[in-house]
C-alpha cells in the first residue's frame, strides 16, 4: 500500500493581512502531530493550550480534539485527547475542514483546509512546507487589537514603549530581529518531532 501526504493550507485570518502556509504531514498523523507541524510552520512557540474543533464558534456540538485539563481525560468536557485521534477519522476529501484555536486569551483562529490528498514523494521529507505569507504575531501580544498597537509602536523608533517592546519580543517571537510581519521564508522553517515534543510537555505522563 503506497503511503499517502495531506497537504493543509492553514490561515489565521483574524489579522490583517492573514497569516498562511501550506503543510504537507503524513496521512498517518495525528492531530498532536498536526499541532505540532502547525506550530513550527506559522512560527508559534507552544506556549498556550490549543483545540481543534468542527466549527469556529464554542458550542456543545463541536468536535473539540486537543489536550484534556485534568487528570481525568475522559471527563465529558474535556476535549478529545489529540495524540489518540488520527486525522483520517475527520479527513476525508479535499475540501475538508476544522479550526485551530491556539492562546485562549488571544484567541488565533486558524482555518485548516484540506486541499489534497497525494502520494508521497521518495526523497521528500514530510512534514514540510511548501509556501505561505506574514509571520505570525508575537506570543502573549494580547489578540488582534494588542498585536495592532504593537505595529504602531514598532513603526516609530521615537515611541516611548519602542524599546521596551524590542527588548520584550525576544522571547515572544521566532523572527524579532527586527520583527517584520511581511516576512515568510521556507528555509528557516524547521520541524520537531511530535513525540519528542510531547514527551518534554507531558514528562512523565503516559502518552496513549
Amino acid at each position: 500500500m503506497k503511503k499517502l501526504v495531506y497537504q493543509f493550507r492553514i490561515t489565521l485570518n483574524v489579522v490583517e493581512p492573514p497569516v498562511w502556509g501550506v503543510i504537507q504531514v503524513p496521512a498517518e498523523y495525528t492531530f498532536w502531530d498536526l499541532h505540532v507541524a502547525i506550530q513550527d510552520a506559522m512560527g508559534w512557540l507552544d506556549y498556550h493550550l490549543h483545540e481543534f474543533r468542527s466549527d469556529k464558534k464554542h458550542s456543545s456540538s463541536n468536535i473539540r480534539i486537543g489536550i484534556p485539563m485534568s487528570e481525568e481525560f475522559d471527563t465529558p468536557s474535556e476535549p478529545l485527547v489529540g495524540w489518540d485521534v488520527e486525522l483520517e477519522n475527520f479527513f476525508h476529501l479535499p475540501g475538508d475542514k476544522m479550526y485551530y484555536e491556539y492562546d485562549f486569551g488571544d484567541g488565533w483562529l486558524h482555518e485548516v483546509l484540506l486541499e489534497g490528498i497525494l502520494l508521497r514523494e521518495k526523497g521528500v521529507k514530510y512534514p514540510g512546507c511548501i509556501a505561505g505569507a506574514q509571520s505570525a504575531p508575537p506570543e502573549d501580544c494580547g489578540g488582534p487589537g494588542g498585536y495592532y498597537n504593537l505595529l504602531e509602536i514598532l513603526a516609530d523608533p521615537y515611541h516611548e514603549e519602542y524599546k521596551e517592546t524590542v527588548a520584550w519580543l525576544r522571547h515572544h517571537a521566532k523572527n524579532y530581529l527586527p520583527f517584520k510581519p511581511d516576512s515568510f521564508c521556507i528555509e528557516s522553517i524547521k520541524f520537531s518531532s511530535p513525540r519528542r515534543r510531547w514527551n518534554s510537555a507531558f514528562g512523565n505522563k503516559r502518552q496513549g
